[in-house]
């Protein structure tokens, strides 16, 4: 039986219809009002404390500010629901009004704490290594979309008085409209099941992505979009499925090695390259790092030449040693006496095709530190040793000529 509160508001206070209403709707707000206060304060007063007394972080951050707010929300809401029909009779005017609004209230609320709890299962996963290197906030995400469209479904046929069931009958209608609406979040998430899939990109990760001049970490993958902070901290963010479509490098390997690879080169001109006489042997035989390899090499060369009956008096006879391989062989043992180099990883030191800008001689080594000031201050004290003793094998480096060159030049 309804209780037709408004006729006796109006019969008792001596009011009209549309006073009776506005008071009985004053009373009934203030009544959600004081419902909603107390819910909040008894949920936030009981709540954490049962919370606290687990050991689990789950129930901690799943019962958090967020979602006991939305549950003290959705309480007075429910009240109003159930209650709203008891206060107006079935015939006042504006009971179809509240009784619609209350529906979208609810619904509302509802959304609210579906998706806080999805928030909060974010929180919980990423906090854990096992599910670091997974597309947990795409998943979310595309939750929390899922859920606003079916809140807005039923928010809709409740403001048009039709089922839900009628307006997904119509949704293949404009099907390509969604899919084009929805089409970044669509390829983010097919996106983020590849990444997570094939394991190629994770958060903390340093990436190289030339098409967005990215280069730096991998601070967040979400389902449209991943964000990398750049190594001069600005944040680029780049589409989830450009790590798909588009190339890019992943440092992680390096991260996860005992050495950071160093590949760089000198160039030698080559009209310096040329065989060891007698005289530059006994110059390099006095560099200790390689004095034992000087004396070997002159012991094999002089048993090959003499066992092949060779005519030493010519260089270009025999066996012979040059400077460019003797200042090749320094370098590598330079290289392996060095604390800063990994000497269990690769060491080599290589010609490349001569070209018109001379020989190139390229270092191939690991440092052991990676990071990133240290690693560059190593490759330098490297190469400013290399670059040094290049005059020392009767070796020059190729330049090409400066304008201070050609004044000299003329001059002369």
């Amino acid at each position: 039986m309804d209780i037709d509160l408004k006729n006796w508001l109006g019969a008792n206070l001596g009011t009209n219809d549309v006073a009776s209403t506005a008071i009985l709707i004053g009373i009934t707000l203030l009544g959600v009002l004081a419902v909603w206060w107390l819910s909040k304060k008894t949920l936030n007063a009981v709540i954490p404390k049962l919370t606290a007394k687990t050991t689990t972080l789950w129930d901690d951050i799943i019962f958090n500010k967020r979602i006991l707010q939305s549950l003290a929300t959705l309480i007075p809401a429910l009240v109003l629901y159930h209650v709203l029909p008891m206060l107006f009779s079935a015939s006042s005017g504006v009971l179809p009004y509240i009784v619609a609004a209350t529906d979208i209230i609810v619904v509302l609320v509802s959304v609210w704490i579906i998706t806080s709890f999805f928030t909060s299962i974010n929180e919980i996963l990423s906090q854990k290594d096992k599910y670091k290197d997974k597309p947990i906030g795409s998943l979310t995400q595309l939750a929390k979309i899922l859920t606003y469209s079916v809140g807005a479904i039923l928010i809709i046929s409740t403001l048009i008085s039709r089922s839900p069931i009628f307006l997904l009958s119509g949704l293949g209608a404009i099907a390509a409209v969604i899919l084009l609406v929805f089409k970044d979040s669509i390829l983010g998430f097919v996106a983020s099941i590849q990444l997570s899939a094939n394991n190629m990109v994770q958060v903390g990760d340093w990436v190289t992505v030339p098409n967005y001049g990215a280069d730096g970490d991998v601070l967040e993958i979400n389902l449209t979009t991943i964000k990398v902070q750049n190594f001069d901290l600005t944040i680029t963010t780049i589409p989830t499925y450009a790590f798909i479509s588009d190339s890019f490098t992943n440092w992680r390997g390096m991260q996860l090695s005992q050495g950071r690879r160093i590949k760089r080169g000198i160039y030698i001109k080559l009209n310096t390259v040329d065989f060891c006489d007698e005289s530059m042997l006994d110059r390099f035989q006095k560099i200790a790092l390689i004095s034992d390899y000087i004396t070997e090499r002159k012991e094999e060369i002089v048993a090959y030449n003499t066992n092949n009956n060779v005519d030493t008096s010519t260089l270009v006879n025999g066996r012979n040693m040059t400077n460019i391989g003797v200042f090749k062989v320094y370098i590598e043992k330079y290289l392996k006496a060095n604390p800063n180099i990994n000497a269990e990883m690769m060491i080599m030191v290589r010609q490349l095709p001569s070209s018109e800008v001379g020989l190139p001689l390229e270092v191939y080594a690991f440092s052991k530190s990676k990071e990133w000031k240290v690693y560059e201050t190593v490759m330098a004290d490297i190469f400013d040793h290399i670059l040094s003793v290049v005059p020392y094998f009767d070796l020059q480096l190729f330049e090409n000529p400066a304008g201070s060159d050609f004044r000299e030049f003329v001059k002369g």
